[in-house]
């Protein structure tokens, strides 16, 4: 059902429109100006409780798309600001006392006080009514006399405040406090700066935006602040610790400030950005972190499609269009024009802001991270900075700084002409050709846990599409220990011949080929049907009972109730494992992992989610770590010395009170010091109503985080679905492995392509015999 609308005035013959801005940043002053431009016989008003010359912050970064969407709209306004902008390509890393500088980058700014002056101006050339020091109207009355109001009123909206129960916001406050400042100096790069001091880690980003002057922003994680003692210093206080502590980068010249505070970044989500005639923009509708100088871009194109699509629909018709009331005659329940035109707003405006706070979120989430990723040396660290985001990747850094690129490409160990994914790894007597892994994927077609033709297509296929290591999927120990009916297993001699089947095809048909096993048990999830028969769904009939770490069903009145294991079933439930592990030397599988993730049996034993037990396998988490790390000793102990075996983590349960962060890195601790040889970083599935945070590459910071912290390999894993996207985690240090799942599904020939299109051709990546006729793309038509 559509959401009631808030009260809408009626107009009236000859009155051309009346709409009320509240907030008078670069992004209200701008919608201003440009629904004014569009009809100067509207009348449009922008409230303002600051003074003309009162800002916050200094220099604003604008890109060359949002310029060129200003240019589109009102030239006035671009050759205005064209005038003013200061432009570089440069950003230099400093660390540890080298500065690594990479080019090509492309930055215009202008000071933002100087972007406001020159709003105001346009704005008062076109009539634009402007009230500073005046408190705004409350939104609703606003909209009782308006035909639109514009709340670009900021991160502390009030308009959003007063009308949450229909916006719906979510506002996450964050773990570093930040502070804008000014330097009387034009630095020469968008600089970033790390100092490692006796309390911790502190940054500094910093950037010209005139002739004469640069914007500086210090921050630092909220125990790093209080330890420092910055919570006791006022204002000049702080301004001038700030400009001690990177006095090398200032040149020994002082910093200063302008209303400025210490303050955490608030993330800023609105479930709807529209009310009635009220609509969010900027801040007021969402945020992204300063670290990828977004704040002011998006609040510009929100102004700019905002205008677009009341236009284009006809919602604030142009004065001579008709009068008042016959423009507005055609609003209807059926027909809303302003409505209609405030949806198409939201639809374009919505996937692209939800992009860009993606990016910000993995930006802010390094930068809070960062003292795990001061010990890489100086160019990986740089280059592990610029692609913090994901939105710079290895292959258009290559295109922006092909030096730069090359040069990291040395370091990391890359021969003349190899890309980074086509490198070699090494883990115990097993080196792997690349560093691409298919990962394991249950396909639900096995008989009794016998693998048959399905697999070993499914799995000769991807072995001959060139990845270094082919994952089965999970393979259960026991039939108690399936997912579904159709769950492979290991668990009877019967299962073992037909692995080895098929693993005597990979060996012999795509020799180089790694192929590794994964053993699981299902706990608490077992029992249920196929994926695409429901998944999560118990069968229809014919259930077998469930074990797990304690007796709680997955999902309450949906899913059984397991039995908590006692001393003896825990005792079986090793064997079974110990047993499958046997049979799997056997088949002669080259790697081994154990499934401790994803809320499975061993899963349910580490997170406190699952495991409620108060015996010696309960409690804390050297007691939830108990039965896995036994039942990993007993397979440890069967498998071969000098074949790899890996773990398989849930890094966190997307759920509150669940795995936490130093939860994670004593788990991978603990497998790495028992023998494991890589850890392979998953999260989440180990309760139904987690909240992960999706997004390209959305797990790769967990993995990050256990690699750095520990030191142990790892794969990463979630949503990695480009060639670019392994090149960048492999060289940023983030990853040793890259598993990708669905994009061998849609091309099991996934990573010979990738050779292909990056014009590779060693021995890293050789196309099997028959198909070398197809090692190039075919020709395809013209496109006229």
């Amino acid at each position: 059902m559509a959401a009631p609308r808030a009260a809408r005035p009626a107009r009236t013959a000859g009155w051309p429109g009346r709409i009320a801005v509240i907030g008078g940043g670069p992004g209200g002053l701008y919608a201003a100006a440009l629904l004014k431009r569009l009809d100067p016989a509207r009348e449009v008003t922008v409230w303002e409780r600051n003074a003309p010359s009162d800002t916050f912050g200094f220099g604003v970064v604008l890109s060359d798309e949002t310029l060129g969407g200003i240019r589109d709209a009102d030239p006035a306004v671009y050759e205005a600001l064209r005038r003013e902008l200061v432009r570089w390509d440069d950003i230099d890393v400093v660390h540890r006392g080298h500065r690594t500088t990479s080019t090509g980058h492309g930055f215009a700014a202008l000071g933002r006080r100087r972007l406001l002056e020159l709003l105001h101006a346009r704005c008062a050339e076109l009539g634009v009514r402007l009230r500073f020091r005046t408190e705004a109207p409350p939104a609703a009355a606003l909209a009782a006399s308006h035909d639109l109001v514009v709340a670009a009123d900021g991160v502390h909206s009030r308009t959003r405040e007063a009308h949450a129960g229909h916006f719906r916001p979510t506002i996450t406050t964050h773990r570093c406090r930040y502070i804008w400042l000014a330097a009387d100096f034009p630095f020469e790069a968008f600089r970033f700066e790390t100092a490692e001091t006796e309390h911790g880690v502190m940054q500094l980003h910093a950037y010209p935006f005139s002739a004469d002057s640069s914007t500086v922003i210090v921050e630092m994680r909220e125990e790093v602040w209080r330890a420092a003692g910055f919570h006791e210093l006022d204002e000049a206080e702080s301004t001038a610790r700030c400009a001690k502590i990177f006095a090398e980068a200032l040149g020994g010249r002082e910093l200063r400030s302008h209303r400025s505070a210490w303050t955490a970044f608030r993330t800023v989500v609105n479930e709807r950005w529209s009310y009635g005639n009220t609509v969010l923009i900027g801040d007021a509708a969402h945020t992204a972190h300063f670290s990828i100088g977004s704040g002011t871009k998006l609040a510009v194109e929100d102004a700019l499609a905002l205008a677009t699509h009341l236009t284009e629909h006809g919602a604030l018709a142009e004065h001579g269009a008709g009068t008042g009331a016959e423009r507005g005659a055609g609003a209807t329940a059926e027909h809303d024009p302003l409505a209609e035109a405030l949806a198409a707003y939201e639809a374009e405006r919505r996937p692209v802001v939800a992009s860009t706070q993606r990016a910000a979120a993995a930006s802010l989430r390094w930068f809070e991270e960062l003292a795990g990723h001061v010990d890489r040396p100086p160019r990986r660290f740089a280059f592990d900075l610029l692609t913090r985001s994901r939105r710079v990747t290895h292959a258009n850094l290559r295109l922006r700084d092909p030096a730069f690129t090359t040069a990291v490409e040395d370091d990391f160990g890359c021969p003349p002409g190899t890309p980074p994914m086509f490198t070699p790894f090494r883990l115990r007597g097993l080196t792997l050709r690349n560093r691409v892994v298919v990962s394991p994927m249950d396909m639900y077609v096995a008989e009794d846990g016998v693998p048959g033709d399905f697999h070993l297509v499914h799995l000769g296929a991807r072995a001959l599409g060139g990845a270094g290591l082919v994952m089965t999927e999970m393979v259960c120990v026991s039939p108690e220990g399936r997912i579904t009916p159709g769950c492979a297993g290991l668990w009877t001699d019967g299962q073992a011949d037909a692995w080895a089947r098929i693993t005597a095809f990979v060996h012999a048909q795509a020799p180089g080929t790694a192929l590794g096993v994964q053993l699981g048990h299902s706990g608490r999830k077992g029992s249920t049907r196929r994926m695409w028969e429901g998944i999560d769904q118990p069968l229809p009939e014919g259930n077998w009972p469930l074990v797990a770490a304690s007796s709680l069903p997955y999902r309450s009145g949906v899913n059984q109730t397991p039995r908590s294991l006692d001393r003896a079933g825990l005792a079986a439930v090793r064997e079974e494992f110990t047993a499958a592990a046997r049979r799997a030397v056997r088949c002669d599988f080259d790697l081994l992992e154990l499934h401790c993730a994803h809320g499975y049996l061993l899963s349910g034993f580490l997170s406190p989610l699952t495991n409620h037990r108060t015996d010696a396998y309960g409690g804390t988490l050297d007691g939830r770590l108990r039965f896995p790390l036994e039942v990993f000793d007993a397979v440890r102990e069967v498998w071969p010395e000098d074949r790899p075996m890996t773990v398989r983590v849930s890094a966190t349960d997307w759920a509150e009170g669940g795995t936490s962060a130093e939860d994670a890195l004593a788990v991978a601790r603990a497998f790495a010091a028992h023998g494991a040889d890589a850890i392979d970083v998953s999260t989440g599935q180990v309760v139904p109503d987690e909240r992960p945070e999706y997004g390209r590459s959305y797990q790769t910071p967990y993995a990050d985080r256990i690699r750095n912290a520990i030191g142990v390999p790892v794969v990463a894993v979630g949503a990695i679905s480009s060639w670019d996207d392994v090149n960048s985690l492999l060289l940023a240090g983030r990853a040793d492995l890259c598993a990708l799942a669905r994009p061998h599904l849609y091309d099991p020939h996934w990573t010979l392509h990738a050779a292909a299109e990056q014009g590779y051709e060693g021995p890293a990546a050789p196309w099997p015999a028959p198909y070398r006729a197809g090692s190039r793309p075919p020709p395809t038509g013209r496109r006229e």
